[in-house]
């Protein structure tokens, strides 16, 4: 008898679907009827028809299964990128005319006109929250951070994490290796949780469901507080989107494989070399100061046995580390 798959997502594998996977590696097959149970087996391409038996399916390597997940992932990444953008594009005249909700004296935007006024209103709204705090916080080398406004927020998020409240937060993966965000993580207690992605959003910050922070200039110097449910809906949508395509950092760290000596920040490096991006561009996309992304760039020209720039383009092309199949 035939019992219903679990539910899960499109990147899991169920424990049902690890054992088949897994003695189909064991065994170097399984039949089709060993997967009427775990559909997702086929749907996710780790096992594929084996040659002049239909009846049979063959694994595909894991090495080989991962990278085209990882590289689907990635591309869920650029779509969602690239619609925010959209977005952002098609609300621009509402922020600038600072819409007002009818009816209400509580305006839908509000621009805060200072970075001490956007931490005043995040601390305010912070401090009556009760539920779950959001937020992406993209790294910038060149920003600093003054120790009484890091222990500052600590303390701020420690006693929201005290009342039972639940912080989700995602990074770009160069700050796995900042001393400030491990001590963060070290000093907080509670339900809270870091992931990290090549890349990140700018700066959002999303309080009980309710209200959203987000830039209103390239310097960080005006803030916009969103209080409009359409958009605080697509900002919470985008975050649990990016959230599962993200890899763990806090509380367990989870990192990403080598492949064929390529690193994955030097392949997120390549998608951007690709692209036609400076390396300041690429430094600012991925969060580390251009001496250590030209670093990176250095020793990918290395392996992939580059004299110049332009030859390094042309190799990267013809390597296939960023090809979506094997």
């Amino acid at each position: 008898m035939i019992t219903a798959h679990p539910e899960h997502g499109p990147d899991e594998l169920c424990d049902v679907g690890t054992r088949v996977y897994q003695r189909a590696l064991d065994e170097g097959w399984v039949t089709l009827r060993d997967v009427d149970e775990t559909p997702c087996l086929i749907d996710m391409g780790l096992l594929g028809t084996a040659a002049g038996n239909p009846d049979r399916l063959e694994p595909v390597t894991p090495s080989i299964a991962l990278q085209r997940l990882l590289r689907a992932s990635e591309d869920r990444i650029a779509d969602e990128r690239r619609r925010g953008q959209r977005i952002a594009d098609a609300f621009e005249p509402l922020m600038r005319a600072g819409a007002h909700a009818a009816g209400t004296n509580t305006p839908m935007l509000r621009i805060l006109g200072s970075n001490e006024h956007t931490n005043r209103a995040i601390t305010e709204t912070l401090a009556a929250a009760k539920t779950e705090t959001l937020t992406i916080q993209p790294y910038r080398p060149h920003l600093t951070r003054r120790p009484e406004v890091h222990a500052a927020a600590i303390a701020r998020d420690q006693a929201f994490l005290d009342r039972g409240g639940r912080i989700r937060a995602l990074y770009q993966h160069s700050v796995r290796h900042i001393a400030y965000t491990r001590d963060r993580y070290e000093r907080l207690s509670g339900d809270v949780e870091a992931r990290t992605l090549d890349e990140v959003t700018e700066r959002l910050i999303i309080i009980d469901r309710t209200v959203a922070f987000i830039p209103a200039s390239a310097d960080r110097s005006l803030a916009l507080e969103v209080r409009h449910p359409a958009l605080i809906a697509y900002f919470v949508n985008t975050f649990d989107r990016l959230w599962h395509l993200a890899t763990p950092m806090h509380p367990q760290a989870v990192h990403q494989p080598t492949l064929n000596g390529i690193t994955p920040r030097q392949r997120a490096i390549a998608a951007l070399l690709i692209e036609g991006h400076t390396d300041s561009d690429i430094a600012d996309r991925l969060g580390m100061n251009v001496r250590t992304a030209r670093v990176h760039i250095a020793k990918l020209a290395a392996t992939l046995g580059s004299e110049s720039r332009a030859q390094l383009g042309y190799l990267i092309g013809q390597s296939g580390i960023l090809d979506r199949e094997e």
